[in-house]
């Protein structure tokens, strides 16, 4: 997926066509809620300033392999899926200002501010609490699935799920989840 380059003689990582972007992939909610508790811990009670999808300016579509950004006045907290239960979580890793470069593939990316309609509806919303959200199975083989990061505000909901190898993004309420399906890994 990513590809290194000599920058002025030094290395520079770049991820999904963002120089410096380092993601960490975990398949499991509870290492994934360890590793980062501390951090969305500071980020309760602070309120949702915006959030950034990759843009497609040809499709003029959103493009939904690169992260997505959700920014808390210092702070930004960066969400990327990948593969079948894959997903990543960085912290203020992605320069917005700075050019994508996809692979040399053509293809033209900018970042979006609240291109959708569930990160319009969290924006300047109070966080309260954070979970990643598993989907549970019979399969013996694999009983819980990673499947979102669940950031619930007062008055709205947000969770960044995996999409089958790309980001999606729902507002659907927490009480419409079927509980015998689901279970959360509280973060925060």
């Amino acid at each position: 997926m990513g590809t290194i380059g000599v920058l002025s003689g030094t290395r520079a990582v770049i991820m999904l066509g963002i120089e410096g972007y380092e993601p960490e992939w975990h398949h499991d909610a509870e290492a994934l809620a360890a590793v980062h508790r501390a951090r969305f811990t500071r980020l309760i009670g602070r309120e949702l300033v915006a959030g950034w999808l990759m843009w497609d300016l040809s499709e003029r579509g959103w493009f939904a392999d690169g992260p997505v950004i959700l920014g808390f006045g210092d702070t930004n907290v960066e969400i990327t899926h990948r593969k079948f239960d894959e997903c990543a979580i960085t912290w203020d890793q992605v320069d917005m200002t700075a050019p994508i470069d996809w692979y040399a593939t053509g293809i033209q990316l900018d970042w979006r501010a609240d291109p959708h309609a569930a990160l319009r509806n969290a924006r300047g919303k109070v966080l309260r609490e954070v979970n990643i959200v598993e989907r549970t199975t019979v399969k013996e083989w694999r009983p819980r699935v990673l499947h979102a990061v669940e950031f619930l505000f007062e008055g709205a909901r947000l969770a960044v799920f995996n999409a089958m190898d790309e980001n999606g993004l729902t507002d659907i309420p927490e009480m419409d989840l079927p509980v015998n399906s689901w279970r959360r890994v509280r973060i925060a």
